[in-house]
């Protein structure tokens, strides 16, 4: 059956559109998987892997998010090299921008004999950098600066100031030093010259470090050379302890000092000098063996002098036990050693007086010889040898002549007066068996330099005995006062006499004196004291004028000082004028009391709150710390040994105020002393009593 013509031409077109509409939607899905793909391979290549594609036809659809502006542009670029620009979509997002951070300022401080660099960044503020480098130059005369400084234009992070600020003083102090300042963290390197220094400088610092700042300190003193390198170790009736300790290596000193406290010893107070010349490098195995030998004995004593070794064990002690230690000793000893062991015999029955000499030294330096020399020759070389270790006037001679005394006898005498001169006070006795030294000295050292100089001059096999208690009040490091202590003693001066000026100007009246001479005195005492000497005024006269004459009478007192050989260098005059009156001005006592000059201690922690003192409170205070003084003063006169001495006197700590009684003249007259800065910040923390400085001995020549 054949169909009509006409119907022919319908299902032809139809079949036609189905054909089209089949082949376009073919070819867009082609263009699109195409656009898509060579897109994509091309933003991989250029390393943009934030960008997504997708195609929607002829449309090319770039998403995602870029992580800044120019990433976004140039994914859109990148698309427009591959494709027609007109199909590109860009529905891509960019990342916030964040707030730029500020830099973490820091500051690296370098100052060694050379000159002080100075690299870091610092906020830009004022002018910081020019007023650091300043501040560096100041520190020394002649010292270069090299300026390597940056800053960042941000505000200083939260404790900078403090902490610039500590840096500064400690790199003053420190000649040889490296300080790293931060704002949470100070790190400090330095160098000091011997171990007494070191500690002086490690105190300094932490008095002058602000409270909640982390400082790190790293202070190293040099090794001293020791010659000879001595060790000796006592088991006496005064128990088992170091009479003195070398060791090469911090290691060393930790295994000696573990062998003398297995062997009873307490470890606590033992000072082992690290230092130089060791003999051999296993003296702490040598000298381990011998205490636990020594130990075993359970009485005598062992002494190294280099690679000598003298064992002396006790006349209680059985020759069998005696033989066995000393046998396994030589045995575990290294090849370098020498041992000498003696056992003394037991004593007579009816002992006979040994011939000996003798020596003491009182706690005033003086010294009396006694007992036997051998010659007139002799006698003169003791007599100028003690001179020069004592003094010339503090030697007192009479001794008698005896020819007939034992070999060595002049090398054990002046042995042991040198060791004498170790002591603050204490005794000497010479024998044919031995040499024997006791006393009291105010060093920690003492007791192992006595070891050295006997063990150096006696020789190997010679037996001594150093018996020296450590006093830490006659100790000059640790007795020096505190600055509390200073600012007690110089609130009990001011507070018996006020500081007159004549009215109207600054010269101070003549009267006072005295009252000078005993504040310079103080202040010599206190070399490290920082205190501002503040001058405050009434209201009477001009506010310039009041000013002006405040600061010129708080000069006048820091001149009037430093005429007294007094080191000003941590003093500072500050006049104040009639802005921190402490009493009304409207009567003549208010004036009175306003006119005043205030010694206020600086470089304090901060401390608790104190209640406030009236003026009249504060002068009845003074007037006590005065009388306390006064009596504790008086007491030292009479207490005094010739064993131990140490003078002590009680004071309150805080600021000390100076006043004038003289007419008014509306410009600051000075006030009375009242308890200062640390009292008002909070309670003192200062010692009930205070320890002095002993006199020095002269130098041992």
């Amino acid at each position: 059956m054949r169909l009509p013509r006409l119907a022919v031409v319908p299902v032809v077109f139809i079949g036609a559109g189905l054909i089209s509409v089949l082949g376009a939607g073919w070819a867009a899905t082609v263009i699109e998987k195409r656009s898509s793909a060579i897109v994509h391979s091309g933003l991989l290549t250029a390393g943009l892997t934030f960008a997504k594609v997708e195609a929607d036809g002829l449309q090319v659809w770039l998403t995602g998010t870029a992580p800044n502006e120019a990433a976004r542009f140039r994914a859109v670029n990148v698309t427009g090299s591959l494709v027609d620009s007109a199909r590109i979509r860009d529905a891509l997002e960019v990342t916030p921008v964040r707030a730029i951070e500020a830099p973490r300022f820091s500051v690296e401080m370098l100052r060694n004999d050379d000159g002080i660099s100075l690299i870091g960044l610092l906020p830009q503020r004022r002018d910081d950098e020019e007023e650091l480098a300043e501040a560096a130059a100041g520190l020394g005369r002649g010292l270069n600066v090299a300026d390597m400084l940056e800053t960042a234009d941000f505000p200083a992070p939260e404790g900078w100031d403090a902490a610039l600020d500590f840096g500064l003083a400690a790199l003053k102090i420190l000649p040889r030093s490296k300080i790293s300042v931060s704002a949470e963290r100070v790190a400090i390197t330095a160098i000091s010259d011997s171990e007494a220094e070191k500690q002086k400088l490690e105190g300094q610092l932490k008095r002058l470090a602000p409270q909640g700042l982390q400082v790190n300190m790293n202070i190293s003193a040099p090794r001293p050379v020791l010659t000879p390198f001595t060790l000796r170790f006592v088991i006496d009736e005064d128990g088992p302890r170091f009479d003195a300790c070398s060791a090469d290596t911090t290691r060393a000193r930790d295994r000696i000092i573990a062998a003398g406290r297995a062997a009873g010893a307490s470890g606590e107070d033992v000072t082992c000098t690290v230092g130089l010349g060791v003999p051999s490098p296993r003296w702490a195995e040598a000298t381990e063996a011998a205490i636990k030998g020594l130990a075993e004995l359970k009485a005598g004593s062992v002494t190294f002098s280099d690679a000598d070794i003298t064992l002396l064990g006790s006349p209680e002690t059985p020759q069998a036990d005696f033989d066995r230690v000393v046998g396994e000793l030589e045995a575990a000893l290294p090849k370098v050693f020498s041992l000498s062991a003696t056992l003394p015999p037991k004593p007579s029955a009816t002992p006979q007086g040994p011939a000996e000499f003798t020596a003491s030294l009182s706690s005033q330096g003086q010294v009396q010889l006694r007992g036997r020399l051998t010659d007139e020759m002799l006698r003169a070389a003791v007599d100028s040898f003690a001179r020069a270790q004592f003094g010339a006037s503090k030697v007192y001679t009479a001794t008698r002549l005896d020819p007939e005394l034992p070999d060595g006898w002049p090398k054990r005498v002046l042995a042991g007066l040198e060791s004498l001169a170790q002591l603050n006070s204490g005794a000497l006795t010479v024998r044919a068996d031995t040499v024997e030294v006791t006393g009291v000295t105010g060093s920690r050292q003492a007791s192992g330099r006595i070891s050295q100089v006997l063990a150096d001059k006696l020789g190997q096999g010679q037996t001594y005995k150093v018996s020296v208690r450590y006093d830490e009040k006659l100790d000059p490091t640790a007795a020096l006062p505190t600055p509390q202590e200073c600012a007690a003693r110089i609130n009990a001066v001011v507070a018996k006499q006020k500081i007159i000026f004549t009215p109207g100007s600054a010269e101070i009246d003549a009267s006072v004196r005295g009252t000078l001479d005993a504040l310079a005195e103080v202040f010599r005492e206190c070399p490290d004291l920082k205190m501002e000497i503040a001058g405050h005024t009434d209201s009477q006269g001009s506010e310039g004028g009041n000013q002006a004459l405040s600061q010129a009478r708080a000069e006048a007192v820091v001149l009037a000082l430093q005429g007294r050989r007094v080191k000003i260098g941590g003093l500072t005059a500050v006049g104040y004028g009639e802005a921190n009156p402490i009493a009304d001005n409207g009567s003549e006592e208010g004036r009175e009391a306003n006119r005043r000059i205030d010694f206020v201690l600086k470089d304090l922690p901060p401390a608790e709150p104190a209640p406030v003192t009236t003026p009249g409170q504060a002068m009845a205070e003074a007037e006590a710390a005065a009388s306390a003084s006064a009596e504790t003063a008086s007491g030292e006169a009479a207490a005094e040994t010739v064993a131990d001495e140490a003078a002590a006197s009680g004071g309150e700590a805080g600021t000390a105020e100076a006043t004038d009684e003289g007419s008014g003249d509306g410009a600051g007259e000075e006030e009375a002393a009242e308890v200062g800065s640390a009292a008002e910040d909070g309670p003192s923390v200062a010692p009930t009593e205070m320890t002095l400085r002993p006199k020095r001995r002269p130098d041992a020549g």
